[in-house]
């Protein structure tokens, strides 16, 4: 490791990783797959997933979403 742990991971970056930005376009719609059934999502969006795989805040937003999700069609 050289030192610079940012630069580490940046250039451990999957190169199909679709970013932030590609990944909050489709959050909502990678969530509500993910819930069902995640392998599904993943093989579906395989950018999204390789970038939750990497980006701690993006997999918390997708957490919190599964949770809203999972919340909200439990209240029925």
């Amino acid at each position: 490791m050289s030192g610079w742990p940012a630069l580490d991971r940046f250039l451990q970056t999957d190169p199909d990783d679709a970013g932030c930005g590609g990944a909050m376009e489709l959050l909502h719609v990678y969530a509500e797959i993910a819930l069902a059934d995640p392998d599904a999502a993943r093989r579906r969006y395989p950018e999204v997933a390789a970038h939750m795989r990497d980006c701690g805040p993006c997999a918390e937003d997708l957490e919190g979403l599964v949770a809203a999700i999972r919340v909200t069609v439990a209240d029925g």
